[in-house]
């Protein structure tokens, strides 16, 4: 059984956080140069990143992007058995939801398993009612589960580790996405970047801008 080290783990999402990265670089750079004078950026092409899924929640209830259309996303994809970065994001994202206080009745904050083998939604309630009550989590079958991933391009790979609880741990990226209430991509956060504060200022722009129009 091959052994995956810490460094081994930590070069492959560093490489392909820098991919997910020049992706959406990609993107603005292409929806800027597209943008007329009197029309709003979009995105398009294979590469974008959307809000789409069909999926179970931590109550055992089907849901679709549709059942968030009426709020803003915000959405991280891990697994419940991560050691470190799925619980420090979750606890970030629970304390931007606090700073933003009534705000955050306009945010969907989604937390998607990409280890449904393990993950069912019973798991899951236990793991997100440690960090927010609003929280919800996602699970579905493997399929299920493989296609929001592809929407959101979000790097994920199961590697055999004899360390691991059942001897196999996810990488994957620690990218948090705020999505608008249409599911198109607005920008894309990593915990470590800027402390909560920051980022629940982000959203409250955003929010004040949406309100405006």
């Amino acid at each position: 059984m091959t052994h995956i080290t810490p460094a081994h783990r930590v070069l492959r999402i560093t490489l392909w956080s820098a991919a997910i990265a020049a992706a959406v670089l990609a993107l603005l750079f292409i929806a800027l140069r597209e943008q007329g004078p009197s029309h709003q950026v979009t995105y398009s092409g294979e590469a974008e990143i959307r809000s789409e899924f069909s999926l179970v929640d931590h109550r055992g209830r089907a849901v679709t992007q549709d059942d968030f259309a009426d709020r803003w996303q915000l959405v991280f994809f891990g697994f419940t058995n991560c050691p470190d970065i799925c619980p420090t994001t979750l606890a970030y994202m629970g304390s931007v939801l606090d700073i933003l206080g009534p705000k955050a009745d306009r945010i969907a904050p989604l937390f998607v398993t990409l280890d449904p083998e393990r993950d069912t939604s019973e798991v899951l309630a236990d793991y997100v009612a440690n960090f927010h009550p609003r929280l919800v989590g996602l699970t579905g079958s493997k399929a299920q589960v493989a296609a929001a991933a592809e929407a959101f391009k979000v790097y994920h790979e199961r590697l055999e580790d004899e360390d691991a609880p059942d001897h196999y741990t996810m990488a994957h990226a620690g990218h948090i996405y705020l999505m608008r209430p249409d599911g198109s991509f607005e920008a894309v956060f990593i915990e470590g970047d800027q402390p909560p504060e920051a980022l629940a200022e982000e959203i409250t722009m955003r929010l004040e801008k949406e309100s405006s129009q």
